[in-house]
C-alpha cells in the first residue's frame, strides 16, 4: 500500500491507557499496535513524547532504567503504541534484569496483533550486542523493524550520514537487513519526525494491504 493511501493517524490522540507487569495483563490482542525498544539511554520515552506532542505521555528520567513495565497508549480504538522496558543500564539485581528480559521475550513471540517494531540506538552508539539481539528476534521472526538513530542532534549532519551508512553496511553484511529500515532521528530537534509518522502510518493501518510486512512502495531497506 503506497503513502498516499494510508489514513494519516493523528498522534497527538495517544493517551495513556495501561502498564502490565506480564503478557498475561496486557490489553486484549486485537487491533494493531508498534512496540518501541531500545537500551535503557536510547530515548525512547523522548521519542514517544516527540511523536504525540506530550512531553508527559512516556515517562522519561535522567536514571536509565526507569521503564520496567510495557507501557500501552492508545491512538484508537484499535491502535495503539508500546513501550517496552529499557535494558542494559538499570541500576538493579541481575534477577530483575533476567525477569524484565523474560516478559519482554513473551511479549514479542506471543502478541498477534505486533505490526512491528521500533529499535531505539545512540547514534554514537549503535548496534551494540542487545540491538543485534533484538534485530535478529525480528528478522527470524518475520517482523518488520525501523531502527532510529537517536540523538543526531549530538553530531553535524555529516558524521550522522556515516553512521546510517555505517550501520545499513553492517546490517546486510550481517544479513540482519531484511524488512529493516534506517533513519536519522533527534528528538528535541523534532527531526526525522515525518519519517517516522509515515512508517507508523503504513504498519499500524488497519487493512490486510497496511500490515507493513514489506516496505512501502517505492522504498528500499534501509532507506532514511
Amino acid at each position: 500500500m503506497s503513502e498516499s493511501n494510508v489514513e494519516r493517524i493523528n498522534f497527538r490522540r495517544a493517551e495513556f491507557l495501561t502498564s502490565a507487569p506480564t503478557l498475561a495483563e496486557c490489553p486484549e490482542d486485537s487491533g494493531a499496535e508498534v512496540a518501541f525498544a531500545g537500551r535503557s539511554n536510547a530515548g525512547k520515552s523522548s521519542a514517544i513524547n516527540a511523536l504525540t506532542d506530550n512531553g508527559k505521555l512516556a515517562r522519561t528520567s535522567k536514571t536509565p532504567g526507569r521503564t520496567q513495565l510495557i507501557n500501552f497508549f492508545t491512538l484508537s480504538e484499535q491502535q495503539r503504541l508500546v513501550d517496552l522496558p529499557g535494558y542494559g543500564y538499570a541500576k538493579v539485581a541481575r534477577s530483575m534484569k533476567d525477569e524484565w528480559q523474560r516478559h519482554l521475550a513473551f511479549y514479542l513471540e506471543q502478541r498477534q496483533c505486533l505490526r512491528g517494531l521500533v529499535l531505539l540506538m545512540d547514534i554514537r552508539q549503535p548496534l551494540k550486542e542487545f540491538d543485534l539481539h533484538m534485530l535478529t528476534w525480528a528478522v527470524n521472526s518475520g517482523l518488520p523493524a525501523h531502527i532510529l538513530l537517536t540523538k543526531a542532534d549530538k553530531l553535524k549532519n555529516g558524521p550522522a550520514n556515516n553512521t546510517r551508512f555505517a550501520v545499513e553496511k553492517e546490517l546486510k553484511t550481517l544479513e540482519l537487513d531484511k524488512n529493516v529500515t534506517v533513519q536519522i532521528f533527534s528528538a528535541p530537534k523534532r527531526k526525522g519526525l515525518d519519517k517516522l509518522e509515515a512508517r507508523l502510518n503504513q504498519w499500524l493501518a488497519l487493512t490486510p494491504e497496511g500490515s507493513g510486512n514489506e516496505p512501502a512502495e517505492g522504498e528500499n531497506p534501509g532507506e532514511a
